[in-house]
């Protein structure tokens, strides 16, 4: 948090010869506490001047945009709010590494009696600046190198190059990121990047080369994405006692689809929310635009949560997708949907619910998952209003299917097929959630309506991540 400073208008009488009062009859002085609130919310003010002190390769019209607002202002409590939002605007746009707010009386020849000067105190980030951290995925861990030149041509424009390595997934990249002046939300970015990852329930090996452009928009209440990506992927085998199936997979080819993604998120967080709902909805067509994978691919997500008595929170949660090859290909295992884990359907092995060959998972072309959670408190609050609140016990209720369709039947018979052989479990648990970056999970599963090939993991389950059902 910076610090807004803010001169009274009208500066209260103190003691001394310079205001008429004795010394001694100092004491007789008394200040109403409401005359001065009365100052600061009733008095009218006028904003005649805004500053911004400490620019070097910052573009002052781009900060235009950000401090609009504060003119608006009028009186001097509305002065201080709206100077601390603009603050917020400015610390949003990745640029500066400190803003401070002074609020002072107008001063010059066009000085107004109730003229107000704001300025804004800026200290700017170094034009490149390094970073490492660790990130937690969907049950996977990694450690990220990052080289970040902010500001890269005086409008917030910034340019990342990043490595990480993982537990499954090594990669690295190079993206520009551009925002619109005015409309932060608003943005471009353009990305090049290589992924090698590692997938042993699919005894898979696959390398990603790639390239891609975003653009992020809202409207109204939603989030847009629009993405275009080019990617030459090289699959091969994880090791030599690979299927047959997995062997058919290995080789190159080349993706070129459009993708847009559209999300209403009034969750109060997102790792382990206590109140709000998501809708998330991805459409991705591949092969109009090149390359030699044809596919249309829907998913979704949907999460309401809702806080009961004690401190208890009821979430509830439906996922689904649909994968439809376009032409006589068939789809490639890197495209489709995979199930089952301590992030999904828990008491099942890493994405092992569903088509399989000699042990080796191939994923499937359909598939939805549901769940319904209930979160307490720990029992008798140890910790209670510090790190006790981190923890939360966990009692859940999952069901999914995967399979692949034949599209020459009718929406009747995928429903059915869907609908059968459900897999299912139940258990409990504890919660941890490690500040808004990820949530680990231990609990105790009992599997149930295990079809032949599935693989669980009946008992203790750790699960960590980002995204759970």
């Amino acid at each position: 948090m910076g610090t807004v400073h803010a001169r009274s208008l009208d500066p209260l009488p103190m003691s001394g010869p310079d205001f008429g009062v004795h010394g001694d009859d100092a004491e007789l002085v008394e200040v109403e506490p409401e005359t001065k609130q009365e100052v600061l919310e009733n008095k009218d003010v006028v904003v005649q001047h805004v500053h911004i002190d400490g620019l070097g390769r910052t573009k002052e019209d781009l900060l235009g945009y950000e401090i609009a607002q504060v003119f608006t202002a009028k009186n001097l409590i509305d002065v201080m709010k709206k100077s601390h939002e603009a603050r917020e605007k400015l610390l949003r746009l990745g640029i500066f590494r400190q803003v401070e707010v002074v609020i002072d009386t107008s001063e010059g020849e066009d000085a107004l009696p109730n003229g107000l000067d704001v300025t804004f105190e800026v200290t700017e980030l170094r034009r490149l600046t390094g970073s490492y951290n660790t990130m937690v995925g969907n049950n996977e861990g990694s450690m990220v190198l990052g080289l970040k030149l902010p500001n890269l041509l005086g409008r917030a424009e910034k340019l990342t190059f990043q490595f990480s390595y993982g537990t499954k997934e090594t990669s690295y990249g190079l993206s520009f990121f551009k925002p619109q002046p005015g409309h932060f939300d608003r943005n471009f970015s353009l990305n090049m990047y290589k992924v090698t990852g590692q997938f042993p329930w699919s005894s898979l090996r696959e390398t990603d080369r790639g390239i891609s452009t975003e653009i992020n928009f809202p409207i109204w209440k939603t989030n847009h994405t629009l993405k275009w990506e080019g990617v030459w992927r090289e699959l091969g085998c994880l090791a030599r006692t690979a299927s047959f199936a997995i062997r058919e997979e290995s080789g190159h080819s080349l993706k070129s689809s459009l993708s847009h993604a559209m999300v209403i998120d009034t969750r109060n967080s997102a790792i382990l929310p206590r109140r709000g709902a998501l809708l998330k909805i991805n459409q991705e067509l591949a092969g109009y635009t090149g390359g030699d994978a044809s596919f249309l691919k829907e998913d979704f997500e949907i999460q309401l949560n809702r806080r009961l008595f004690w401190d208890s929170v009821l979430s509830t949660s439906l996922w689904g997708g649909l994968l439809v090859p376009i032409g006589d290909r068939p789809s490639c295992i890197a495209d489709r949907f995979y199930l089952g884990g301590p992030t999904s359907v828990r008491g099942f092995s890493m994405y092992s619910i569903g088509p399989q060959s000699e042990g080796d998972y191939l994923g499937g072309e359909a598939y939805w998952a549901g769940g319904v959670h209930l979160y307490t408190p720990l029992p008798f609050r140890p910790g209670r209003g510090g790190f006790g609140d981190l923890f939360r016990t966990h009692f859940f209720l999952n069901a999914g299917n995967l399979c692949n369709l034949n599209y020459g039947e009718g929406p009747r018979a995928h429903l059915q097929k869907l609908a059968e052989c459900i897999r299912w479990s139940y258990g409990a648990g504890i919660v941890l959630r490690l500040g808004n970056i990820a949530r680990l999970e231990l609990n105790y599963c009992i599997p149930m309506g295990v079809q032949s090939g599935d693989r669980i993991c009946d008992g203790v389950q750790f699960g960590a991540g980002i995204r759970f059902l």
